[in-house]
């Protein structure tokens, strides 16, 4: 069941401006509330709200301090939506995400920060019913393995927007409980492949197409709301409805398919023993090309007690720490600091020697060799003469891992350390 009570919460994605607006619009019940935030002033720090409910639509412009996303959510979306969930006249909140809010980053922020006037986070007194991605059928699979900067395609939300479209595609397809494909694919063999890929991408979301674009045909919109509002009623317990997932969290929630099809693959790399830095450094190249996405711990030999999380989508990568292996001797995070589901994962699959050291890499392909992935990534192994070497002498080796940048709004969940040279993925 979705947490909170009360006020219902739906969010709804996409980087399609107007097929997301009509779908979002769809979706609002008699008597509930949307609430969209177009950012597309924001580098010189203005916000353009607006409220729709039974009454009409209100706009108004925003004048913000700082000209960035965590600002937005900080100072007007989650005081918003607090006042909002205490109204006793609105019973649902659809919420439209302009298509620079990532929707991970809006509900970890629901969950974890507790706006101002508030003894609890937002999630404690909204349920949130789910998250509807919108998606292109014609462009979605380009974009989510290309490498376009969002500021290249008229997209990015500042002069200094780092992200790429991928990302923005790629997190809002995988983050939905429910997914609306509009639009047709270029030719049949493309539609199989995109189906092939958000199997593997987003195992339990459930998948509704609609030939037409809901902005352009009003009573197809009409008709897909009242299907997403019946298909977001039914999903089951172990629905995700927005809940953060950590890092440690298991790779292969949803049980997508292992199994290749039409070209599209889903790797399950797992190892016992510990990468070389600088191999490592030149192997993650191998990534980035002919891949949807690439999320995983990685084990590096000159960090021993440092779990690094590796993310990627098409062309961009992020890398940063996760926290502490509980091997670690010096580690900051003991059995009792960690949940549940990562103590048993640790105390089933524990090493004699290492602990809960291992690599865990899930790679998404859809234009690349797989085998040539996985050659890369065990040549980049340490050896059998460098394992038996020790600690003392892997924490010698050169690191080009070893200095990092945080991302601007670090205050905002889900800031994540990046590596240097390669593109970024935080907000604004």
């Amino acid at each position: 069941m979705p947490e909170g009570h009360g006020t219902g919460l739906t969010l709804v994605t996409g980087a399609d401006r107007a097929a997301t607006a009509a779908v979002a619009a769809a979706v609002r019940p008699v008597g509930g509330v949307l609430v969209a935030h177009d950012l597309r002033g924001l580098g010189e720090g203005v916000v353009h709200r607006r409220l729709v409910d039974d009454d009409g639509a209100r706009d108004e412009v925003l004048e913000l301090a700082h000209g960035c996303v965590a600002c937005t959510l900080r100072e007007d979306l989650l005081p918003l939506l607090l006042r909002l969930a205490r109204d006793p006249a609105v019973g649902h909140v659809v919420l439209l995400l302009d298509p620079g809010m990532e929707p991970e980053a809006v509900t970890e922020a629901l969950h974890a920060l507790v706006p101002a006037g508030a003894d609890a986070p937002l999630a404690a007194v909204l349920a949130l019913r789910g998250v509807v991605g919108v998606l292109d059928a014609a462009s979605w699979l380009d974009d989510a393995g290309g490498d376009d900067a969002l500021v290249d395609r008229g997209l990015g939300l500042t002069a200094d927007d780092e992200r790429t479209v991928a990302q923005m595609v790629v997190g809002q397809a995988e983050h939905a409980d429910v997914l609306v494909v509009a639009g047709r694919c270029p030719s049949p063999w493309e539609r199989v492949r995109l189906d092939a890929v958000l199997d593997r991408l987003a195992p339990r979301a459930v998948r509704l197409t609609v030939a037409d674009s809901p902005a352009s045909a009003p009573a197809v919109a009409a008709d897909l709301g009242a299907e997403v509002v019946a298909r977001l009623a039914d999903l089951p317990a172990d629905a995700r409805r927005g809940v953060p997932v950590d890092a440690h969290a298991p790779l292969l929630r949803g049980q997508p398919p292992l199994a290749g099809d039409a070209g599209v693959s889903l790797l399950h790399v797992g190892h016992r023993r510990p990468f070389h830095p600088e191999r490592l450094h030149a192997a993650v190249d191998v990534l980035l090309h002919g891949t949807i996405r690439v999320r995983g711990r990685l084990w590096v030999a000159s960090q021993p007690e440092h779990v690094l999380w590796l993310e990627s989508a098409g062309g961009a990568l992020q890398i940063g720490h996760a926290g502490t292996w509980l091997a670690a001797a010096d580690g900051a995070e003991t059995w009792d600091d960690v949940d549940d589901e990562r103590r048993a994962a640790a105390a089933l699959r524990w090493d004699d020697r290492f602990g809960d050291r291992e690599q865990q890499l899930v790679v998404l392909v859809h234009d690349a060799d797989p085998a040539g992935i996985v050659e890369a990534l065990d040549a980049a192994l340490l050896t059998d003469a460098e394992l038996a070497r020790g600690e003392a002498s892997w924490r010698r080796l050169p690191d080009p891992f070893g200095h990092r940048h945080a991302d601007p709004c670090d205050d905002l969940p889900g800031g994540v350390e990046s590596e240097p040279g390669r593109r970024e993925g935080g907000a604004p």
